[in-house]
């Protein structure tokens, strides 16, 4: 692992790698808390803010160009910030469970699958995490991710229906 790809980069995407990795890691705390308490509420507030502030910072990142300065991860952006606003909404007006389930699907729509794509070969992520071996590692991280969500839903079925809008 090297820190110097990081470092080059433009302070936008270092925001951008910083916010996204915050809300990783806050993330699993806040949806796996059985309490709603404070502690739930206030990490909340620090991952949508980490994830708002990931997808707008993402808009001016512009390594991949489709449609002029604008790649299909743009439109995953722009989704993020309506269901932030959305999920919030969800929670002001009192629907718990749909709170819920918009949170959880941000998570893991939001950032597992944007997540491996910033692991491909020729990535940033992947030139810090993996610099010798860029195609075995993300290999090996697409085959971990992969077990870790048939693990988890093996283990948490209602998680599954959650995510299809079935509970």
């Amino acid at each position: 692992m090297t820190l110097t790809p990081f470092f080059d980069s433009s302070l936008v995407v270092q925001l951008h790698i910083v916010t996204a990795l915050a809300a990783l890691a806050i993330g699993p705390v806040a949806l796996m808390r059985r309490r709603r308490d404070r502690l739930h509420r206030t990490l909340g507030y620090v991952w949508v803010t980490a994830m708002a502030v990931t997808a707008l910072s993402s808009f001016f990142i512009y390594t991949i160009r489709i449609l002029g300065p604008f790649s299909p991860i743009h439109a995953l952006s722009a989704a993020t910030l309506v269901l932030l606003w959305v999920g919030i909404g969800h929670i002001r007006a009192g629907r718990v469970a749909d709170h819920r389930r918009t949170m959880l699907s941000l998570y893991v729509f939001g950032m597992g699958i944007p997540g491996l794509f910033t692991l491909l070969p020729g990535r940033i992520m992947n030139a810090i995490l993996f610099p010798t071996t860029p195609v075995g590692g993300f290999g090996t991280a697409l085959a971990m991710t992969s077990a870790i969500a048939l693990v988890w839903g093996l283990r948490r079925p209602d998680h599954i229906r959650l995510l299809l809008g079935r509970a």
